[in-house]
């Protein structure tokens, strides 16, 4: 049944109040944009249709939201008036016609304005000095947020020049430029703060603050548009000339502002601002047309709550309202877990939108996004679309929230989280397909297994292809399958392709592989994989093209078949283990067969390795896809590790089993404790085994021993503990009693390098340096020994000099070398 126009205008006006007031008074956006318009202008139509439903109070007649009570109210001596809206060249067409007829000129000029969205305020100036500014509010009553106000930079607090008026009001608005709203919002969700919603949000947000040093901490931005009260002066004749003299006293004004001519020209502006709107360093929801001379003004008068002489021209809506079908994980390049909302499609800003990012499972805790809710989609240029927020009120009844899932969706991995830390990551590092790119590129870099040549582009394509699945793949490539990949990549396309590879094909049987060539679609941007995945038989002809740098591939390929524990750990991947951390599990264990088994607490007794670091080994080694990919690279004839060896004798310090309990991280296990246990309970399976009555006989306080007993319980701890006593006793009798060698004369150093050398490189600087005993080390700290400055050394020499650290030239090194 069809509501009656009182019901349906009844309706209208709750919902167009609600979304008001939500919107101007507390910062909040319950619907886009667009919805807001359709629904004024619906309840506009049925007030035209029908005048005595047309009542003094509708909304139809207001202009924003009604000040806030936190704030000293300001009457505006001018009011702060609304505008009304264009969304088509046909109602442009019609607003230059009124006011063409209505003046009974034929040539009309404007002053065309970018519409920022932020929010409107009104700056008042005595004799040149800022008194007081306030929000538009009402539009006859707004907030006093001076002290809010003095904090933007670029809203001068005295004029420049002179010939002001006694009492100028500037009319302008203040806004958040998008790099500072990204930036605000990346800080947030790295230290988990409030995230905002959008830069309209945050500017009027920032503004509303009743600690000025909120608003301060928000880089807020401010463009003047026009002028209110003047008094004792007066002003150019024109709304373009006015903004000029604006900006000679020291307001910012847009560089966007244009004089135009007639609907020609508006709408050419229109669509010229259209194009660059993307591009832009701020946020507009459309363009501003304002007829140019202040006398036509006068004439043209106002409506109810806005002047007949100024329109907004809206651009395409890039917000929109849709239903979330599904959250998936979506997994980058580096093992990121990304939450994506699938979405009812919907058209934001010219473009369909599907998916939407949700940044992470913190983002959507916040919001609360659940799969059937109602939510805002914005979409702004290239920009990824997002999840702006929940419209609540439409959320389906038996809605659940969101959980990040526990596995990859593409590897079956384990995802995780570290300590403190907003991202989730697939653990598979070398296993996930999703991550097999960034594997492998990282695999051969030089400071890894060092394969020279084995570009990005290269790596794309054998990926793609299907050729490289993984590190191990790497030893199976062949010549002719890098040459071949060569004039892949070459080729503009396939008949280009087709053109030079068929120039190394034998005579005989190459016709159904140049046909098979000639049949791929040049415009699918998989074309070269799907190419290189064909197989041929070559007869290369080497004047045609050119074979040395295969061949050198190859050969770096081969070379670093024999690699040393230290690089291949590296190379791994494995997150938070750098060149340093991978030397070190080298030195102190010495073999890989005995490191990709240890249980995460035993990594612990190296130096400098902690619980995060510890922990991400753990992980990584944990995943099957992990281990079976460092099976296939240490088959006969892919990589073999030349420097095994025992683990060192210093392992044997502290390698005890209260020692293990208190790197296994128990709650409230400490050292003091953990040796009180083992007293009574020497090994892990009487601890298994005990009650918590023993924990406490044991010397362990109750609240101690009961969360002893749960972590006991916890899924995986128990089985962790025992396999980390059995590793404990094995390290115990493969590490020698006694070290073999004499320590080297920097046993216990930490070394720095910076600047230039001359002599040798920094690589083999550091290298003669760890041989010697020294650790070096990237920064300088109290705790460094010496530090080597070459030629050029920056702030590392400087801070060694201001702590007092000995610093060495390269000639001093040299020497020390030498003689050592």
């Amino acid at each position: 049944m069809t509501p009656s126009p009182a019901a349906r205008a009844d309706v209208l006006r709750r919902q167009i109040e609600d979304a008001g007031k939500a919107y101007h008074e507390r910062d909040e956006q319950l619907i886009p944009d667009v919805e807001y318009d359709l629904l004024v202008r619906e309840l506009e139509a049925i007030e035209q249709a029908h005048p005595e439903l047309a009542a003094a109070d509708s909304p139809t007649r207001q202009v924003g939201g009604k000040a806030s009570s936190r704030f000293a109210e300001v009457r505006h001596a001018v009011p702060m008036l609304s505008l009304g809206n264009a969304f088509s060249d046909e109602e442009v067409q019609d607003f230059v016609r009124r006011i063409g007829e209505r003046l009974r000129r034929s040539t009309l000029h404007f002053s065309a304005e970018p519409k920022l969205d932020g929010l409107a305020i009104s700056l008042r100036y005595e004799n040149g000095r800022f008194v007081q500014g306030a929000t538009r509010g009402d539009g006859a009553t707004g907030e006093d947020v001076s002290a809010n106000l003095r904090q933007i930079s670029v809203i001068p607090q005295a004029l420049n020049g002179e010939g002001w008026p006694e009492v100028l009001e500037v009319r302008g608005e203040v806004y958040m430029a998008r790099a500072d709203f990204e930036a605000y919002n990346a800080d947030a969700r790295l230290h988990d703060g409030k995230v905002l919603a959008n830069p309209r949000n945050a500017a009027a947000g920032s503004l509303r603050q009743l600690d000025p040093k909120m608003s301060a901490k928000r880089k807020l931005s401010f463009y003047a548009y026009g002028i209110g009260q003047v008094d004792g002066g007066e002003l150019p004749p024109t709304h373009s000339a006015t903004l000029a003299q604006l900006r000679a006293w020291g307001f910012p004004v847009s560089d966007l502002c244009q004089v135009v001519e007639g609907a020609d020209g508006l709408l050419a502006y229109y669509r010229d601002i259209g194009e660059r709107r993307d591009g832009l360093a701020f946020d507009i929801d459309g363009v501003v047309y304002k007829l140019d001379d202040r006398a036509g003004q006068e004439q043209m008068g106002f409506v109810a709550r806005a002047p007949r002489w100024a329109i907004a021209h809206k651009f395409p809506a890039q917000e929109q309202t849709t239903t979330v079908e599904a959250i998936e994980i979506q997994i980058g390049r580096t093992g990121a877990a990304t939450p994506v909302a699938r979405l009812a499609p919907v058209a934001v800003a010219g473009v369909i939108v599907s998916n939407a990012t949700l940044h992470n499972a913190d983002q959507i805790a916040r919001l609360d996004v659940r799969v059937g809710d109602t939510v805002i989609v914005r979409r702004a240029g290239d920009v990824i679309p997002e999840v702006v927020s929940v419209i609540a009120d439409r959320r389906p009844a038996g809605t659940t929230p969101w959980q990040m899932p526990s596995q990859c969706p593409v590897c079956g991995s384990e995802i995780v989280r570290e300590e403190g830390e907003a991202a989730w990551r697939c653990s598979g590092e070398l296993s996930c397909p999703a991550q097999r790119k960034e594997a492998i590129a990282h695999f051969a870099s030089r400071r890894a297994m060092d394969i020279d040549g084995l570009g990005g582009k290269y790596i794309e394509t054998l990926v793609d292809a299907g050729i490289v699945r993984g590190v191990s793949d790497l030893y199976r490539l062949q010549r002719d399958q890098l040459l071949q990949l060569k004039l892949v990549l070459d080729a503009e396309s396939p008949e280009a392709l087709a053109s030079q590879i068929g120039l190394h094909l034998p005579p005989e049987g190459s016709g159904d592989y140049l046909r098979g060539i000639l049949r791929l679609d040049g415009t699918d941007e998989a074309w070269r994989a799907q190419a290189l995945a064909m197989p041929a038989t070559f007869a290369w002809n080497t004047k045609k093209i050119a074979t040395k740098w295969a061949d050198n591939l190859i050969a770096a390929i081969d070379a670093s078949r024999t690699t040393t524990l230290e690089r291949l750990l590296f190379a791994l991947g494995i997150e938070h283990v750098g060149e340093s951390t991978a030397k070190a599990l080298a030195t102190w264990f010495g073999d890989l067969e005995l490191i990709r088994h240890l249980p995460w607490p035993l990594f612990k007794r190296v130096p400098d390795i902690g619980g995060e670091v510890a922990r991400s080994l753990g992980h990584f080694f944990e995943q099957a896809g992990n281990q079976e990919a460092i099976d296939a690279l240490l088959q006969v004839g892919q990589v073999r590790i030349s420097d095994v060896h025992p683990p060192i004798a210093k392992l044997r310090e502290g390698l005890d089993f209260a020692q293990l309990l208190v790197e296994a991280e128990i709650p409230g296990i400490t050292r003091l404790r953990a040796e009180k246990l083992v007293a009574m309970l020497p090994d892990a399976a009487s601890v298994l085994d005990a009650e918590p009555v023993r924990f406490v006989a044991a010397g362990l306080p109750n609240e101690v021993a009961m969360g002893l007993a749960d972590w006991l319980d916890s899924e995986g701890h128990g089985p962790m503990l025992l396999k980390g006593e059995a590793y404990r006793q094995k390290l115990l009798a493969l590490a020698p009693e006694q070290a073999d060698q004499v320590a080297g004369p920097l046993d216990g150093q930490t070394a720095v390098l910076t600047g230039t050398l001359t002599q040798m490189n920094r690589d083999e600087a550091k290298a003669r340096l760890e041989a010697l005993g020294a650790k070096v080390a990237g920064s300088v700290s109290k705790k460094t020994s010496f530090v080597v400055a070459g030629a050029e050394a920056g702030s590392k020499l400087t801070k060694a000099q201001e702590l007092g650290v000995p610093v060495w030239d390269e000639d001093q090194l040299i020497a020390f070398l030498a003689k050592h």
